[in-house]
Formats: C-alpha cells, sequence, structure tokens
C-alpha cells in the first residue's frame, strides 16, 4: 500500500530544496538550472494540491470535534459537513494517486516521427502518405510545428520513408503510442474486381534528444559526404552536400540529402541520430524491465501491430486495448484524440495499480 504522508512528505522537502537552489543560482550551471526549473514545474501542481489536502484533513479533524459536541445543533451540522468533506478527501486522494504516477521524463520533450512503407508494394507507399497527412493535421489541431526533415516518395504519390521533427507542447507525450505497425485493408484504386488489399506502414516515434541528453563525442562518428540524388540515381546537385553519419559504438547511420547545404544537412542529420541513440537507450533499458514492459500499453516495439485502418467498414482498431471506432474519415483527417485518449487512460489505470500494489 502507498504511504501518502511519507511520499508528501517527501515530495515537499524536494520542492522546497529546488526552490532553495533556485533562489541562490550563482553557482549553478545553465544545464542544471534548466533541469531545476523543470522539476519545480513539474513539482508544484503535485505541491499545490497536497497543501489543499492538507487543508481538508485539518478541517476534518475540526468537525469531528464539533461532531461530539454537547449542543445537538452544532453537533448535527458538523455531521452533515463531515460527509461533504470526506467526499472532497477521496477525490483529493484520487487526484493526488494521479499525480504520483511517475512521469516518463520524456513526455515534455519534442518528437522525431518516422513513417516507412511496409508490406504492400504501392499500396503501403501510399498508406504511408495517408498517415504522414494524418499526422500532419494532428500537429496542426495542437499547434505543433511540423517540419519534414527527409523525405522520400514514389512516382505513385506514395512515401517509402519519411522523417519529421514536430515541436511543441508535451509531443512525445501523446504521440509515443504511435510506434508500432499500423495495417490497412482497402481496395486499391488499380484494383479492379473490387478485392480488399491489406498492406501495412511502421511508424516510429522517438523523443527529440536535446545536447544535455546525449553526450556524443567526435571520436564516435564517421561523416561521409557525398553528392545527392534523386529517383532513379540521378545526380540532384552538382556538389558534395549529401551527409552520412555513422555513430560507431551504437552502428545507427543516418544520411541527410534535402539540403542544398552540407552544413544544413548535417545538422538535421545530427539532430536525427541524437534522438535514435537516446530511443535505442530507452528500448535497452525497457528490455532489462521486460516484466513493467508487459504491463504498459504498447512497448514501442517497431514489430508490434497496434492498429488496423478498415476502409470498407471506416472502421479503426487498436489491437492493445480492443478498442473499435467507426469514424475513419475523421481519424484520417487528424482527429485522433478519440484513439490517443483511451491508451493514455489506459497506461494512466495500469501504473497505477502497480502503485497500489507495491
Amino acid at each position: 500500500m502507498i504511504n501518502l504522508d511519507s511520499q508528501f512528505s517527501n515530495i515537499l522537502k524536494k520542492y522546497k530544496d529546488i526552490e532553495n537552489s533556485l533562489n541562490n543560482i550563482e553557482n549553478i550551471s545553465s544545464e542544471n538550472l534548466i533541469k531545476l526549473n523543470r522539476e519545480y514545474a513539474d513539482l508544484k501542481p503535485i505541491v499545490d494540491k497536497i497543501e489543499e489536502y492538507r487543508e481538508e484533513q485539518i478541517e476534518i479533524y475540526n468537525l469531528n470535534e464539533l461532531v461530539d459536541d454537547k449542543d445537538q445543533e452544532i453537533s448535527k451540522i458538523a455531521e452533515v459537513e463531515l460527509i461533504e468533506k470526506k467526499k472532497i478527501i477521496r477525490l483529493l486522494e484520487s487526484e493526488l494517486l494521479r499525480l504520483l504516477i511517475p512521469k516518463d521524463v520524456n513526455d515534455s520533450k519534442n518528437s522525431i516521427l518516422e513513417i516507412r512503407a511496409g508490406t504492400g508494394g504501392d499500396e503501403a507507399s501510399l498508406f504511408a502518405s495517408d498517415l504522414l497527412s494524418m499526422y500532419q493535421r494532428y500537429a496542426d489541431y495542437n499547434s505543433w510545428k511540423f517540419e519534414i526533415l527527409s523525405l522520400s516518395e514514389t512516382g505513385l504519390k506514395g512515401v517509402k520513408e519519411v522523417i519529421c521533427n514536430i515541436s511543441g507542447t508535451n509531443v512525445f507525450s501523446k504521440l509515443k503510442y504511435e510506434s508500432g505497425v499500423h495495417r490497412v485493408q482497402r481496395v486499391p484504386t488499380t484494383e479492379s474486381s473490387g478485392r480488399v488489399h491489406t498492406s501495412a506502414a511502421t511508424v516510429a516515434v522517438l523523443p527529440e534528444a536535446e545536447e544535455i541528453d546525449i553526450e556524443i563525442e567526435e571520436k564516435d562518428l564517421r561523416i561521409d559526404v557525398f553528392r545527392s540524388s534523386g529517383p532513379g540515381g540521378q545526380s540532384v546537385n552538382t556538389t558534395d552536400s549529401a551527409v552520412r553519419i555513422t555513430h560507431i559504438p551504437s552502428g545507427i547511420v543516418v544520411s541527410q540529402q534535402d539540403e542544398k547545404s552540407q552544413h544544413k544537412n548535417k545538422a538535421k542529420a545530427m539532430k536525427i541520430l541524437r534522438s535514435r541513440i537516446l530511443d535505442n537507450e530507452i528500448q535497452q533499458k525497457n528490455k532489462e524491465r521486460s516484466q513493467q514492459r508487459k504491463n504498459q500499453v504498447g512497448s514501442g516495439d517497431r514489430s508490434e501491430r497496434i492498429r488496423t485502418y478498415n476502409f470498407p467498414q471506416g472502421r479503426v482498431s487498436d489491437h492493445r486495448i480492443n478498442l473499435t471506432l467507426y469514424n475513419l474519415s475523421e481519424i484520417l483527417e487528424g482527429k485522433i484524440d478519440d484513439l490517443i485518449n483511451p491508451l493514455i487512460a489506459e497506461d494512466e489505470s495500469k501504473k497505477l495499480a502497480d502503485m497500489k500494489n507495491e
């Protein structure tokens, strides 16, 4: 069982310590200052709720004393108020437990979104294009900035692979549930018999790593430059502006050629590389905590089939929580909160159950 009083005392002490540190910033580095400000902002709503909870506890203590008052009228009024206060305290306890759920340290980060056409040929690349459009519109609804870093298209307006940077408020906290295999069932435009085909695309959502998150040493990098090429391999640039960066310890390779400037391509490639290295570390930690990973809603495993989009029935099914919706057209327009919010709720519910059992 959770010892709330002990947890509250620890949180209040930590909050006070951070507050004292922020009042004496002379000896704090800029990196630590950013970290402390984030921690302080994260703890503030919990501290406010704890103070509200403790004030209600004091009122309940006082009302319990009034219930025993010799004046019957005062005693009855106190009993009525006590019933209401106990309802309030139960609600506050529930809210506090939710606030105490361990936060994913990456939730507030921006995201690198990668979409790749999977099995299904041209139809898979067209579906990857649909997913790209869906996430672009979702970003618009949330007032997030959506930037395409790298795009490889087919001749049929399909997408072989696209890498995007999405920045805004709490981007990763919502998009992290999108990683996995997305399957589509529909009749391709080229199918004369009207037969339904099944194809797939893979989505990977990575927390965007800042330089303070991942330290990369120059000696661990191999950087190659070459001329960028278009479809069919023809050169689309007369200078060696394309960049390929290999992170030797992990073997992760990132190529970038969309910009005409080698400097810009290198900056974009480093952004993607840092995020992939951070994601690789997260995946390793998840494997080490295999039992915890089973209890999570979706492990972020790229090979896990997470969702099916069935066009003939206008249906979308999320296989992780057995959720089925019949608003496919709206979802493809970017209105995917109906899918994401239940995943967040289920994840919180499981984490809350784990906390209570500890």
